[in-house]
């Protein structure tokens, strides 16, 4: 006779189907079981037997505990979606699912840990803001100046975000048209931001970094309701497009070392600055250094040069890296607080999403990390020399 699975937690199926991307049909073919019932076990109507569970669990590739472990209730916040009008629906529910499992993580890491405090200056949002010039600039500064960001190109985005509060994280959210996302969660009071891994580009990383700190700092407060406009939707990421463009090249800074809104002259300040030659050319264009026919040229000459895929300098600059998340997994570690085991047993999440989510090396929680090869120095000069392992191996 089977066993029902007690305490199985519908939602927690949707979110394990949701997160692998499989509809509730594919599903129901996979484990051998019917749609039907797929159904009531999400909504809670009945509980599968524990095989059948065990199936959800392979198939799905899932920790069987994940099944049993309760579900918060969702904030109620809008969710940004970089591209939100044309990023498919499957790759936003999966999307979405490890939203919630990175704010799971975060409350576990807030057991142990006294996170950065929240330090974001608060703008107030009007409509009437929308295609003003003036709170584009206005905003680019008050952000600036409340971090203290001397002139000049805009340090580590992320680390600017972690040092005051803001939760960032990477995943592949495998969409092209799906770069970063956010929400402010009224549940922590903590704005979190989730950047796509997908894009080899660290400058269009540096943009979506601040197209969501505006959303973070501007536009939290804008019902849902209204972002199901679409042309009210569209006027807010155009806004949030011009703030970032601003944060990243104040109008005197960027003009003062622009020696012409040319191609190769945006090339020549690519690397210094952290920015894309399209963010560039976009702007000159808000800043009227050029017009609408040179804006036209310039964006043709671009596609010609086939940067539409890629520009130069995207192999040569080293993307920016969230760490509050990893380090304090390192630490839990390091300092034998929890060893690998026991954080799987507190979040019985897939471990390489986990991983991911967490920016860890591959196999820190498994136990699967690869040993590198290091160079052992010879013994005549460790007698002579106090040395520093560059590799953090202690003798």
């Amino acid at each position: 006779m089977s066993v029902i699975a007690q305490g199985f937690v519908g939602a927690r199926l949707t979110e394990a189907r949701k997160a692998r991307g499989i509809s509730a049909t594919d599903l129901a073919d996979l484990v051998g079981v019917s749609v039907q019932s797929i159904s009531k076990y999400e909504n809670d109507k009945q509980s599968p037997k524990l095989d059948v569970v065990h199936n959800f669990a392979a198939v799905l590739n899932f920790p069987r505990d994940y099944f049993l472990r309760p579900v918060q209730a969702p904030d109620e916040r809008p969710i940004f979606w970089r591209a939100r009008l044309s990023a498919p629906p499957i790759a936003r529910d999966r999307a979405e699912v490890r939203l919630e499992w990175m704010k799971e993580i975060v409350d576990y890491l807030g057991s142990y840990f006294e996170l950065p405090k929240l330090n974001v200056p608060r703008i107030d949002f009007s409509e009437d803001s929308l295609g003003s010039s003036d709170f584009v600039e206005r905003v680019a500064t008050d952000i600036r100046e409340f971090w203290n960001i001397r002139s000049g190109p805009m340090p580590d985005t992320i680390e600017q975000l972690e040092a005051n509060g803001i939760l960032a994280s990477r995943i592949h959210v495998r969409a092209d048209k799906l770069d970063a996302f956010s929400q402010w969660s009224d549940r922590f009071n903590v704005p979190f931001v989730v950047l796509s891994r997908d894009k080899a580009s660290a400058c269009r990383q540096r943009f979506d970094v601040l197209h969501e700190l505006v959303h973070i700092i501007c536009h939290t407060n804008i019902p849902q309701r209204r972002l199901n406009d679409r042309a009210f939707y569209k006027a807010v990421e155009k806004q949030a497009d011009q703030i970032a463009s601003a944060i990243l090249l104040p109008e005197a800074d960027f003009m003062g070392e622009l020696y012409a809104p040319s191609l190769d002259g945006f090339l020549t300040l690519k690397e210094r600055w952290g920015t894309s030659v399209a963010a560039m050319i976009m702007r000159s264009k808000h800043l009227d250094l050029i017009d609408e026919d040179e804006a036209r040229r310039l964006w043709i000459n671009y596609n010609r040069r086939g940067w539409r895929t890629g520009e130069p300098l995207d192999g040569k600059l080293e993307t920016e890296e969230p760490h509050l998340i990893r380090r304090s997994f390192e630490l839990l570690m390091e300092e034998g607080v929890q060893s690998a085991a026991q954080i799987m047993k507190a979040l019985p999440l897939p471990v390489a999403d986990l991983e991911e989510l967490a920016d860890l090396e591959p196999g820190t929680l498994s136990g699967d990390v690869q040993s590198r090869a290091a160079p052992i120095l010879k013994d005549e000069f460790r007698q002579d020399f106090n040395v520093v392992s560059l590799f953090g191996r202690k003798d």
